[in-house]
């Protein structure tokens, strides 16, 4: 597949020629579909990415002036781990999004004191069943295996993770790769968003994707292209 064509069926290729161009063209297009999720239902779901990724362009976002009183944000998925942790993404939220006018937002974490990741994931799919679903916006990330949210290659119950048509809001993920256990949103809810963009930067990424989109064995980034109803938006940058 030549490099200049990747738009797809399953996917719109929008490339950058550095990473501060890309955060902004990112803010605008997400804050413009949560401002029109709000006019038209009076509230907008957020559910971004972590990992050292996305931190330009949640600062370039909180710093967009909508409505974010009435925005929620969660989280696509979290390690088990608090929030003061380093590998936090509810801290990585809280330190580079929720900011700005974007301190008006509601956060939503999925990282809580409980016996085990299990237990854990069982209370946060009751707790999140009060938010106004679906999703108006999802912002994935990936990684170089060709995982999105914790949908990793090596995942215990990868079937259950990445089944479209299933019923938890959020599911619970042991995966040697992950480093830790896990906690992320499951596929079904995730392909439900109204806009998914997915925000990959550098060479290593690119050539992830070009591979998780060609023929071959199926990686969990594709399953989420394949289970889309919508072309994901894909913003990249070297």
């Amino acid at each position: 597949m030549a490099r200049e064509q990747l738009n797809s069926a399953a996917y719109n290729w929008h490339a950058f020629s550095g990473r501060p161009e890309l955060a902004i063209a990112l803010a605008g297009r997400v804050a413009d579909r949560l401002s029109k999720a709000i006019a038209e239902r009076a509230t907008a779901l957020l559910a971004v990415s972590g990992g050292t990724t996305p931190a330009k362009f949640f600062a370039a976002l909180s710093a967009v002036p909508i409505a974010w009183d009435k925005v929620i944000v969660t989280l696509v998925d979290e390690r088990f781990v608090p929030a003061s942790s380093p590998r936090s993404n509810a801290g990585l939220v809280a330190a580079n999004l929720l900011q700005n006018a974007a301190k008006a937002a509601r956060f939503v974490p999925l990282y809580h004191e409980a016996v085990g990741i299990e237990d854990a994931a069982a209370s946060d799919d009751a707790a999140l069943r009060s938010l106004p679903w679906p999703l108006d916006v999802v912002v994935l990330g990936m990684g170089p295996d060709g995982h999105t949210a914790s949908f990793f290659p090596d995942a215990d119950d990868l079937p259950t993770l990445l089944d479209p048509a299933s019923g938890r809001i959020v599911l619970p993920v042991h995966a040697a790769s992950a480093g830790e256990p896990r906690l992320t949103l499951s596929l079904a809810r995730i392909v439900d968003a109204g806009f998914i963009a997915l925000h990959i930067e550098g060479e290593d990424k690119r050539t992830a994707f070009d591979g998780a989109v060609a023929p071959g064995p199926r990686k969990p980034i594709r399953a989420v292209l394949d289970a889309a109803p919508k072309p994901v938006e894909v913003f990249w940058a070297p």
